[in-house]
Formats: C-alpha cells, sequence, structure tokens
C-alpha cells in the first residue's frame, strides 16, 4: 500500500508527503551522516555516500534501510509497495551497481543531488531478485517517486528493465500497476488542461486540470491502490492553494487524511503506520507516526551536517500528544 501526494504553494514552496502502509511501525527519524559508509545485503559490497540524510528508516545489517529522506541537496525520494508488477535482475551484470530494491533510496540520496542528476545514472543501477545475494531479503516488490527543488517530480518504475523515470506532474502515486493506466481512469473524474494531455506540463505547474469537474464521477471511500489514487488526484485538484510552506504542511495532512488506512487488522494487514513529508526548501522533514496525532519537524541543518559523523536514529515516539485546556 502507501500513497504518495506532492504539492506546490503560492510562495514556490514544494512539499511530498506520503503515507507508510504497513503491518507494523519499523521506520523511525534517522540522520545519516556524509561519507556514510555501507554494504549492500546483495554481494557485500562497500558504497560511501556524498550527502547528509534526513528521514525515516532502520537498520539493517551493515547498512540503514531508508523509506523516504531528503538529502543536503533538496533531493527527495520515497519507496512504496508496488503490485505485482517489478521485474528485477537474477544475475548481476558487473559493469553496473547491483543492490537489493529496498537499497534504492539510500543509494540515490546518498549519491545524486537532483531529479536530473538521478537520470543521468540510473542506467548503471541494477536492482536484484535475490536468488543469488549473498543475505536473503526475498522478492520486495517496490517503486520510487523522486522530487527536487526545481520543482520535478518523476515516478521510478521498475516494471521494465532497465529502471524507466516516468514525469509525474500530477504527483499522485499508489502502489498499483501501470501507471498510465491509471493516469487514463482519472479522465472519469476530472478533465486535464491541453499541456497534460500532451504532456508538455511546464515545471512548477500546480494544477494540471481545468477546474470543472462538472458531469463528473465522484470517488469511492475505499482503500485499493486505485481507489487510493484516484481520490488523492482528485482532492489534490480541488483544494486550496497553500500560502507557504506551514500552510502546504496543513493542506497536505488533510490530504493525507483521505487516504490514511486505520487500524483495522480483522479485515487487513496493513494500516498507515506512519505519515512524512519533506521540503527541499528548508531541509524539512515533517513526521506523524500512528498513535501520536500530532506533527513533529526536523531539519536538516549545517551543524548536523558538518559535525554530526554517526546516524542517529530519533525517538518515533508513537504516543497519543495532546494539549490539555484548564
Amino acid at each position: 500500500m502507501c500513497t504518495s501526494i506532492y504539492e506546490i504553494a503560492l510562495d514556490g514552496t514544494h512539499v511530498l508527503g506520503r503515507t507508510m502502509d504497513w503491518h507494523n511501525l519499523g521506520a523511525g527519524p534517522v540522520f545519516v551522516p556524509r561519507a556514510y559508509q555501507w554494504q549492500s545485503i546483495f554481494d557485500d559490497q562497500t558504497y560511501e555516500n556524498k550527502y547528509a540524510i534526513l528521514g525515516s528508516g532502520g537498520a539493517h545489517d551493515n547498512e540503514i534501510d531508508i523509506s523516504d529522506g531528503i538529502n543536503e541537496k533538496g533531493l527527495t525520494v520515497q519507496k512504496l509497495t508496488f503490485t505485482n508488477g517489478a521485474q528485477f535482475a537474477a544475475e548481476p551484470d558487473p559493469g553496473k551497481i547491483s543492490i537489493a530494491p529496498f537499497e534504492l533510496p539510500l543509494y540515490l540520496l546518498g549519491h545524486f543531488s537532483s531529479v536530473a542528476d538521478i537520470e543521468a545514472h540510473i542506467h548503471q543501477i541494477q536492482m536484484m531478485s535475490g536468488e543469488h545475494a549473498k543475505h536473503a531479503y526475498g522478492h520486495p516488490e517496490l517503486h520510487f517517486v523522486a522530487m527536487d527543488p526545481t520543482g520535478r517530480i518523476v515516478a521510478i518504475e521498475t516494471s521494465t528493465q532497465p529502471l524507466r523515470i516516468i514525469e509525474n506532474p500530477l504527483g499522485v502515486l499508489t502502489n498499483a500497476y501501470n501507471f498510465e493506466r491509471q493516469l487514463k481512469q482519472l479522465d472519469q473524474y476530472m478533465t486535464f488542461t491541453d499541456d497534460f494531455v500532451e504532456r508538455k506540463v511546464p515545471l512548477n505547474t500546480a494544477r494540471v486540470t481545468t477546474g470543472n469537474f462538472s458531469g463528473k464521477k465522484v470517488p469511492s471511500g475505499s482503500y485499493t491502490p486505485g481507489s487510493r489514487f484516484i481520490r488523492a488526484a482528485y482532492y489534490k485538484e480541488r483544494i486550496d492553494r497553500s500560502a507557504d510552506e506551514n500552510e502546504a504542511i496543513v493542506s497536505l495532512w488533510h490530504l493525507l487524511n483521505s487516504v490514511s488506512v486505520p487500524k483495522m487488522l480483522d479485515y487487513q494487514q496493513n494500516y498507515s503506520v506512519y505519515r512524512a513529508a519533506t521540503s527541499p526548501e528548508t531541509l524539512s522533514y515533517y513526521y506523524e507516526p500512528y498513535n501520536r496525532l500530532g506533527v513533529r519537524k526536523l531539519q536538516l541543518t549545517d551543524e548536523m551536517m558538518t559535525t554530526w559523523t554517526e546516524p542517529h536514529f530519533f525517538d518515533k515516539d508513537d504516543r497519543l500528544a495532546i494539549s490539555v485546556i484548564r
């Protein structure tokens, strides 16, 4: 599961948010320093990151499993589960970087400064299915979102090899297979601009529909990947534009409310164990675990980047936070 939503405020601030839908809260806020060295679980190959990272993740063997985060250049990457579509390589190509699928956010955030930088090097990266891995990790089906301070946002799709980058000015992604088919289904709910239809949307275009929803269908309330995709896109195109980062986070959280999955373990295993967002303008990371009902903000500061030399795991603080009025 998982839903990713992107917004642009009137002052030009970009925010990219997501729900993390899983069966337990594993990932928590984490700082990864510059020059961090880690070993891929696939072949024990050692990599050294260039950039500091702030996001959510957890310790995993000789590395940190990053679920989503932002680096010091303002590049944001998220991973989302992917339903029956991922294709990974079984045999490593000696001329490529061969890593486990879940390691891609750590590699991208640690090595690249922008979406264009990723695009220039994506052909060098090979995600491995695990048959010949030195350490077993199963077959994690994933795809990814990347955004940077220019306003460019893309989906990194794993349904083909090599990895494919798809421009995503709509700014919504869920877990369903075939992104183009999902976009086509939206025709029943909204009317896209000519630029969107012709794939000519300029950077930092906040709305890609005409604003006319007359005669269109209204989204359902189910939590399937397709329904969440439609609902997120529908309300994103209708919600009031935010003035700045603070307003954008409030707006984004209300959009995430519409796709957050409550805990109902008698009926399904996964629920929205946390919600998070990033802003490249302030290098900020926002995090809210399921039980807290309150957003925490962390910021990648100069002091952290220049003096913190070891990874730091922050308290998840997954407890109800309320203010008592007396």
